[in-house]
């Protein structure tokens, strides 16, 4: 079993739970994923994260941006500065199928993301 947390995040991963063995939270809030809802958000996450980085040597100290993206059921956006931003994330219930709506603020999104790329061994990059 994988539980992590720090200020205004956290995650758990049991295997052991057939039907929703993933947790997210953030402050004051927490929901169940499946394996395959995780896994699409981590891959969301990522490639949100893995954009920030590609762009933020553009960006001036001040100077702030907004990222948006889907990936499967997934939406996501990342905003703000080149050092400090959050993340929001919304899962589309499609046919039937429940929905949700995240977010982490800054500083706690880079930390939530750092945490799901590693819980799903997936390559991190230096999140600033």
């Amino acid at each position: 079993m994988i539980q992590q947390e720090g200020p205004g995040w956290r995650l758990a991963r049991d295997a052991s739970r057939p039907v929703f063995p993933v947790l997210i939270g953030g402050e004051g809030w927490a929901f169940e994923l499946t394996e395959m809802e995780a896994a699409g958000l981590v891959t969301l996450l990522s490639a949100l994260t893995d954009q920030h980085q590609a762009l933020r040597s553009q960006l001036m100290a001040e100077e702030s941006i907004e990222l948006e993206m889907e990936s499967g059921a997934w939406w996501g956006c990342l905003e703000g500065s080149r050092d400090l931003w959050r993340v929001q994330v919304v899962l589309e219930g499609r046919d039937g199928a429940r929905g949700l709506e995240a977010h982490w603020p800054a500083p706690a999104a880079p930390a939530f993301v750092t945490a799901m790329r590693t819980a799903w061994d997936y390559p991190s990059h230096k999140q600033g």
